[in-house]
């Protein structure tokens, strides 16, 4: 197996969002913030290749979307999903498989590419995964969360035929879950687990990698400036929920001496953590390809 880190540039959110109830004169020194409040984010996918699999994991905000859009989330960086994959020698049709921890559009908007008028799968070659739970919770959204959900990025997948899901049996949901590996119908060796309080039913994608237990992060941990128990972002549905998935997780991958992968943390890729008697803290911060 190998991995590579793709890197799709960055975007901007609002500080206090991003932390929660934690005071801007706190979480201000590990995310410094502009005139706007605004702090820089990646849109950091992951690659996985495994025999005959090409597996992209999540795939950004994408360009498809209008300027008044993407306005308010003002893109920079000179990196791209095409530039990323063309650095590690692919191209987006080589992409067997599109597994999507959830369907917020900063997670899934490269989906989907305009063709003329029509929108059509980015990835022609790929079959996309999801799961029933929240793929129903996308389609039919909450009040507070339909704004991260856009139909432009959904849709058109189920349309196109390529859409798959991940069966969840025997999970409840609501419950804290982050700590039953799923089978993921992709590849033997890749595992999920489910997280629920940023979203109902988001995928967090773990497999062995040189010996090493690896996990993408997503949205239960943002960055390693999330990893204090009560840094929980405002955008999540049920924050106690995230509270309680982070406690139970970063127990477990301290012990076991797991590596995060981080989808939105702007300077660092990856981490380890050590259970000191304040709790746990980051043990070691370093890029994917320095494992």
């Amino acid at each position: 197996m190998n991995v590579y880190t793709i890197e799709t540039g960055f975007f901007k959110l609002d500080g206090g969002a991003m932390f929660g109830v934690v005071p801007k004169s706190i979480w201000s020194k590990l995310c410094p913030a502009d005139e706007n409040n605004l702090c820089s984010w990646a849109m950091r996918c992951l690659l996985i290749e495994d025999e005959n699999r090409l597996i992209l994991v999540d795939n950004g905000i994408g360009d498809k979307q209008d300027a008044k859009f993407l306005g308010h989330y003002h893109l920079h960086g000179d990196d791209s999903l095409d530039r990323s994959l063309a650095k590690h020698g692919f191209h987006r049709d080589d992409i067997t498989d599109v597994f999507l921890t959830h369907l917020h559009f900063d997670h899934c908007g490269g989906s989907i590419m305009r063709q003329g008028e029509r929108l059509v799968p980015a990835f022609r070659n790929a079959q996309y995964w999801s799961n029933e739970r929240h793929w129903k919770w996308a389609t039919e959204p909450n009040e507070r969360e339909k704004a991260s959900f856009l139909k432009e990025n959904i849709n058109p997948i189920l349309e196109s035929g390529q859409l798959r899901m991940i069966g969840l049996e025997g999970t409840v949901p609501g419950s804290v879950e982050v700590n039953r590996p799923l089978a993921s119908s992709i590849i033997s060796s890749l595992s999920v687990r489910l997280a629920n309080g940023h979203t109902d039913a988001m995928m967090l994608p773990q497999f062995i990698y040189k010996g090493r237990t690896l996990v993408y992060m997503a949205d239960l941990l943002p960055s390693a400036a999330h990893i204090p128990i009560p840094y929980v972002m405002a955008y999540d549905m049920f924050p106690l929920t995230t509270l309680h998935e982070k406690k139970a997780f970063l127990q477990e991958a301290a012990a076991r001496d797991m590596i995060l992968f981080f989808e939105h943390d702007p300077v660092y890729e990856c981490c380890t953590l050590v259970l000191t008697e304040k709790g746990v803290r980051v043990n070691a911060l370093f890029k994917l390809n320095e494992i």
